[in-house]
């Protein structure tokens, strides 16, 4: 099963390595599973560039 959804993010520049890792370790580790809860991150300076 395939589920899609989407958070957006804003941070400063100088932050944006640190928040996307931490967005993605409590995502991932928001509930303990069977199954992992895999997270993908990108990032630009708008949506487009993001996907």
């Amino acid at each position: 099963m395939t589920v899609h959804d989407e958070l957006v993010f804003e941070a400063p520049p100088e932050e944006v390595k640190r928040t996307a890792a931490l967005v993605t370790e409590i995502m991932e580790g928001v509930w303990e599973l069977k199954v992992p809860l895999k997270v993908n991150v990108a990032e630009g300076a708008n949506w487009a560039e993001a996907h």
